[in-house]
C-alpha cells in the first residue's frame, strides 16, 4: 500500500475534481505494474495498473494476482468504465484498499460487487494516510466546499507588510519556491481587492516549470463591485485573465461554492490579514500555512487582524527554509459549528451522490 500511495501522489495538484489515487498489482511477492490517475476524464489508477501490466505479460499473467489501491475501486460508470469490473474482467484475485469512498452512496458498493464476483477483499489498510492524500476531495463530497489553506508571511514583530518604500516581499526567495509549490497543489487562488490594488499580484504558476498543469482559477473578493477593482490589474489583463473571477459583496462561501462548481477541489488564499481572519472567523479554514521571517518592520497590517477568532491547531509541522521558520498545520473545527456546516450542506451533497467526476 506504501507504493500505491507513492503513486498517488505524484497525482497531486493535477486530479481535480477527482481524487489522488494509485495503485499497484503484485502475484507471488512480484510488483507486476503500477498506475496513477492523472486527470478527470482519462483512466483511473487501476485501470492504468492494469495496462502497464499488459505491457509486459499476457493477460493470463493478471489472474490470481492482488491489487493494492489507496480508494476504493469505483462501481459506477462516468467518463470511464467502473475499475470493480475492469478488476473483475482480468481475473484478479483479491483486492486491498486504504480509504473508503466519501460520497455515502457508493460507500462500501466495491466490497459487495467484488465479493459477489468471488474476489477477496480487505479493506481500511494504511487507512489514514489514504484518507489524508484525498482530504480535499472528501471534503468537498460531504460539505460542497473546497479545502481551504491559509498561507501568510509573518514578520517577528507581527506583521504581514512592510513599509511602502522596501521590497513587498517579507519571506526570503527559498519560502517563494515552497509558495510555487503550495499553488501547484491548488486548483485555485483566493485573494483580497485590497491586495490587488496594493500589490497587483498575478497569482501565477511559472508555466514552463509546470507544463502539466492548468494555471488555477484567480479568485478576487471585495466588499465593492468588479467595477471598484483596477482593471488595468495583471488578473484581469494578462493571458490567462480568463481564468479570474470576482465575488461580489465580500461574500466568502459563495466563493467558494463558485470554485467547486469550476472543479476545484483544494483552495489557497494570499491575502491580507483581514480576509484570513474573515476566514477563520467563518469557520472555512482548513490548514494554515505562516511562513516567519527574521525581519521587524514597523508594517501597518498586524497578523492576521484584532478580529482574528482563537483557533486549534492539531499535526503542526516547523520546517527551516533558508533564513524562514515555516510552520505548516491544520485547523481544528469547532464540533458545533462544524456538524452545523456539514447539516446545512448535507442535502446539497446528496443531490451529487452518485454524480462523483470521473
Amino acid at each position: 500500500m506504501q507504493l500505491a500511495l507513492k503513486e498517488a501522489r505524484k497525482g497531486v495538484g493535477l486530479t481535480s475534481p477527482n481524487p489522488q489515487v494509485g495503485a499497484v498489482i503484485v502475484k507471488n511477492e512480484e510488483l507486476l505494474g503500477s498506475g496513477w490517475h492523472k486527470k478527470a476524464g482519462s483512466p483511473h489508477a487501476e485501470r492504468e495498473a492494469i495496462s502497464k501490466v499488459l505491457e509486459s505479460y499476457s493477460p493470463d499473467t493478471l489472474r490470481g494476482a492482488t491489487i493494492y489501491v489507496t480508494l476504493e475501486p469505483c462501481s459506477t460508470e462516468g467518463k470511464t468504465p467502473p475499475c470493480t469490473q475492469g478488476i473483475i474482467e482480468a481475473g484478479i484475485q483479491s483486492v486491498v484498499y486504504g480509504a473508503h469512498d466519501p460520497n455515502p452512496s457508493h460507500d462500501g458498493r466495491a466490497k459487495k460487487i467484488l465479493q459477489s464476483a468471488g474476489i477477496k477483499v480487505r479493506s481500511r489498510v494504511c487507512e489514514a494516510e489514504c484518507d489524508d492524500i484525498i482530504k480535499s476531495f472528501s471534503k468537498v463530497q460531504k460539505t460542497g466546499l473546497p479545502w481551504v489553506i491559509l498561507k501568510s508571511a509573518i514578520s517577528l514583530d507581527g506583521h504581514t507588510t512592510r513599509p511602502p518604500a522596501e521590497s513587498q516581499w517579507l519571506s526570503s526567495p527559498k519560502s517563494r519556491e515552497i509558495v510555487q509549490s503550495l499553488r501547484f497543489q491548488s486548483d485555485a487562488i483566493i485573494t483580497g481587492g485590497n491586495t490587488l490594488r496594493m500589490d497587483d499580484p498575478a497569482l501565477t504558476l511559472r508555466s514552463a516549470s509546470h507544463p502539466e498543469k492548468t494555471q488555477p482559477w484567480r479568485m478576487i473578493i471585495t466588499r465593492g463591485s468588479r467595477a471598484s477593482l483596477p482593471q488595468e490589474a495583471r488578473v484581469f489583463t494578462d493571458e490567462f485573465a480568463e481564468r479570474t473571477l470576482v465575488q461580489e459583496q465580500g461574500d466568502l462561501r459563495s466563493a467558494l461554492e463558485t470554485l467547486v462548481k469550476k472543479g476545484c477541489n483544494t483552495v489557497m488564499v494570499e491575502a491580507g490579514g483581514s480576509m484570513m481572519a474573515s476566514f477563520l472567523q467563518q469557520d472555512l479554514a482548513d490548514e494554515l500555512v505562516v511562513f516567519y521571517t527574521p525581519l521587524l518592520t514597523g508594517g501597518p497590517d498586524m497578523g492576521f487582524g484584532d478580529l482574528t477568532p482563537s483557533a486549534e491547531l492539531c499535526e503542526q509541522r516547523f520546517t527551516r527554509i533558508g533564513s524562514d521558520i515555516m510552520l505548516q498545520a491544520k485547523v481544528t473545527k469547532k464540533p458545533a459549528l462544524h456538524h452545523q456546516i456539514e447539516a446545512l450542506h448535507r442535502s446539497e451533497a446528496s443531490k451529487r451522490q452518485g454524480e462523483v467526476a470521473d
